[in-house]
């Protein structure tokens, strides 16, 4: 089984992409963020391990407090790689039942922000970062989370810059037109599928 990560920078269009390649009837998508959310809520090992951390606001209501938590991280680096080691052990568990579940498909995309930061590439065989200009990023999260511009510049601080990214990665999505990242998807599931043979 192939498994291809997607990766890039907060506002590069990562969910976009993914959606792109959902399209195609062979292809398993997995969104680490979403899965680690549903977790953080479901999972009493996460929860319990949150509450010694953060402490009781945590959680309200059985919920997570996700404005509470993302407020200590995204300005504590070492506050965010705690966090980070407390859920990716458990996405790391969820994500291979999930690869046995869809062992038929071409190959399974890995979409994760922070593939790189979690050493998650070290589970993929491709590596596709998706970017694009840092203005149109900072936008399109003021536009979709209603963040203030240094709210996202604070979280792009704790993400890996896309040079890093782009100098690991087998394929580059350049993320500004979208008939031009539907193209530029195409082409690459076309490779992909070409080699998911070989695996």
């Amino acid at each position: 089984m192939m498994i291809v990560g997607l990766t890039g920078g907060i506002g590069s269009g990562k969910t976009t992409v993914a959606k792109l390649f959902s399209e195609f009837d062979n292809v398993a998508i997995y969104i680490a963020d979403y899965e680690a959310k549903k977790l953080m809520n479901s999972s009493k090992t996460i929860k319990d391990k949150l509450i010694k951390e953060f402490g009781e606001l945590a959680f309200i209501n059985d919920a997570l407090n996700r404005k509470y938590i993302a407020e200590i991280v995204f300005r504590d680096k070492e506050k965010l790689a705690k966090l980070n080691a407390i859920i990716h052990p458990e996405v790391k568990k969820h994500f291979e039942k999930f690869v046995k579940i869809n062992n038929k498909k071409n190959y399974i995309i890995y979409e994760n922000a922070i593939l790189f930061e979690t050493k998650s590439n070290l589970i993929c065989d491709v590596i596709i970062t998706v970017y694009a200009d840092v203005n149109t990023k900072i936008q399109r999260v003021i536009a979709r989370d209603s963040s203030t511009k240094k709210e996202v510049l604070n979280r792009m601080k704790n993400q890996w810059q896309d040079c890093k990214k782009i100098l690991q990665s087998n394929y580059i999505i350049y993320n500004e037109n979208l008939d031009e990242t539907r193209k530029r998807v195409r082409e690459i599931h076309n490779i992909l599928t070409g080699k998911a043979s070989i695996f």
